[in-house]
């Protein structure tokens, strides 16, 4: 009875040893889940700081070419509304006195589809 009294004992003491493994091997699977948890949230922080400065590096250059763009584009606006005040300015009495010319030409005519009609 003793040796199986130890024997049973002995039973208990491995049972208890592998519940011992068992649990180890728990938190060391949920310790690298952490740790690979973790790990990932830091690479997908670097690569989205990596992202952001290469935006911002584009939208500045991009930023800068646009303003030198957009002031050609001014002073092209410019030159060009000048020139057209000038040509205005130079073209201003021939065009009205045209406009009056044909105001007052008057050449009466019937119109083509009109047709004479006899009496």
């Amino acid at each position: 009875m003793a040796a199986n009294s130890q024997g049973i004992q002995t039973l208990l003491e491995a049972e208890k040893e592998a519940a011992k493994v068992v649990q180890k091997a728990r938190q060391y699977r949920v310790q690298k889940l952490k740790d690979a948890r973790s790990e990932a949230a830091k690479e997908i922080e670097a690569y989205r700081a990596q992202k952001e400065e290469e935006f911002k590096k584009f939208e500045k250059d991009h930023t800068n070419q646009t303003s030198s763009s957009q002031s050609s584009i001014d002073s092209s606006t410019t030159t060009q509304l000048s020139d057209l005040d000038k040509a205005v300015e130079k073209n201003k009495g021939d065009v009205i006195k045209k406009i009056v010319e044909r105001v007052l030409q008057s050449d009466p005519k019937l119109h083509q589809n009109l047709k004479k009609i006899e009496a």
